[in-house]
């Protein structure tokens, strides 16, 4: 079995590890962030595999591959493009989209969840068909995206310029208020005479960016449908309604336009899995729909393996949670990160893992009257445009520096539950496996990692997170 190294560190400087012993049969590279930030995403010493002679604390399967990645990152709010384009110079903006989207320069962030019109942190309340009050517009003759050619497109546009292979999910906060029961942005339902307009809207949407060089790859019906009482654009949208949308309307518009994008229900927290597999269950919605989306707010990861054991032919997605002034230690946020989200999402199924903002201000802004003191993964200075990294950053970045889209999760038995460490592996389309483990214990702990007949061992600091590459 050849052994590849895989080396994500630039020619001009690298970092050799240590003289290959004659025992060696290979080497992986190993890129490690401690909580106490002594290291972050930092290369170490390379480790040696060698023969099997100690047994291993976990073994590796990679014929046993389960569900496809199809990425890693944030959201690309309203706010964060605005930041990035407006608060930045040039150079500061080329800068800092290398730091976040490429393999070599920075963490290859390779997914970002959109905000279909307005959210709670947009710059403003708006939908791309709104009308004076008490007028309608179901051919949607007013249809427009200019309000997301101020940033949005400008900046995603400069994203796929430093990173092709990004994929880009859709999400509503709220329809025109004219489509709506309450004629609001905030609450209400969608009428069900606008059931067939509303769906030609996600269509135009699609082309609309289409027509922009921009490819949506995924859209959910309704950001957190069972949330509407919020102070922002938001719907009550129940699983019926929503399962008769996608059934009757979104999914018959989207075949007969020629429209690919997947359909992804739900879009809202873990305690709820009903609502889920009611629609992944019903054979005439199923048939449009590409899996189901949670959100972290509430409830517990298992509940993302529930919905896929009742049907595992539809994929898993995990859209959003957001860090913030509530819980500023690094090293606590790390290992919750790790334990929850990135490690605790993959290992039940989810193809992505997508944290919220992407970037905000030193106020937590601009909000839209929502969350006023939520963290994104860089922080901006919205007066000189310098950039901090946020535990956020360097969590992402353990998953997509080095998980690609297309790899697959692969078999990997569990650390007895008594050494505080988790693990999740991935092997990659050009071969190279990929293993994360987290240690929320405070020692150092050894492990033993074997994969057929070869093995390594490597020592993991106490409160800390390492990504091994081979």
């Amino acid at each position: 079995m050849a052994i590849t190294t895989v080396s994500c560190q630039k020619d001009s400087d690298p970092k050799p590890g240590p003289p290959v012993q004659p025992a060696a049969l290979g080497k992986a590279q190993v890129w490690l962030t401690r909580g106490d930030q002594s290291s972050l995403l930092a290369q170490q010493s390379d480790i040696s595999i060698s023969a099997l002679k100690d047994t291993p604390t976990i073994t590796l399967d990679t014929t046993v591959q389960l569900q496809e990645m199809e990425g890693f990152g944030a959201a690309l709010t309203g706010s964060s493009a605005y930041l990035i384009n407006k608060k930045m110079s040039a150079s500061q903006r080329s800068s800092l989209l290398k730091t976040l989207f490429s393999e070599t320069d920075g963490i290859g962030v390779s997914y970002l969840r959109m905000t279909i019109g307005a959210s709670d942190f947009s710059l403003s309340d708006y939908t791309y068909d709104d009308m004076p009050v008490g007028q309608t517009d179901y051919p949607l003759d007013n249809f427009s995206i200019d309000k997301d050619k101020e940033d949005v497109v400008p900046v995603l546009k400069q994203i796929l310029g430093v990173q092709s292979a990004v994929s880009i999910m859709g999400s509503p906060w709220s329809p025109p208020a004219w489509m709506k029961t309450n004629g609001s942005l905030k609450g209400g339902k969608l009428k069900t005479d606008a059931y067939d307009s509303y769906a030609q809207y996600f269509v135009k949407y699609i082309q609309a960016f289409k027509n922009e060089g921009i490819t949506i790859d995924a859209v959910t019906p309704q950001n957190e449908p069972l949330y509407s009482t919020a102070s922002y654009p938001c719907m009550d949208m129940p699983a019926s309604d929503q399962l008769n949308f996608i059934k009757n309307s979104l999914g018959p518009a989207f075949q007969s336009a020629g429209v690919d994008t997947k359909i992804i229900a739900y879009d809202h927290n873990w305690d709820v899995t009903d609502y889920a597999i009611s629609i992944v269950n019903d054979a005439g919605a199923a048939q449009f729909v590409a899996g189901s989306a949670f959100h972290a707010y509430a409830g517990n990861v298992s509940a993302m393996s529930l919905v896929h054991n009742a049907n595992p032919n539809k994929g898993l997605y995990f859209t959003e949670i957001s860090g913030g002034g509530w819980a500023t230690d690094f090293s606590d946020n790390l290992q919750w990160q790790m334990a929850n989200i990135f490690i605790g999402t993959t290992k039940n199924w989810s193809k992505n893992a997508l944290l919220w903002n992407l970037a905000l201000d030193e106020n937590s802004g601009p909000t839209n009257n929502g969350c006023a003191n939520c963290r994104g993964v860089v922080t901006i200075n919205s007066t000189s445009g310098t950039v901090t990294k946020n535990v956020e950053y360097y969590a992402i970045g353990h998953f997509s520096k080095f998980v690609r889209p297309g790899a697959h999760r692969v078999s990997s038995t569990a650390f007895d539950s008594g050494t505080q460490l988790d693990n999740v592996a991935f092997l990659n389309t050009n071969g190279s496996k990929v293993l994360v483990v987290s240690n929320s214990g405070s020692s150092q702990q050894t492990f033993i990692v074997k994969l057929g007949e070869r093995q390594f061992s490597y020592t993991i600091p106490g409160k800390a997170v390492v990504s091994i590459v081979w």
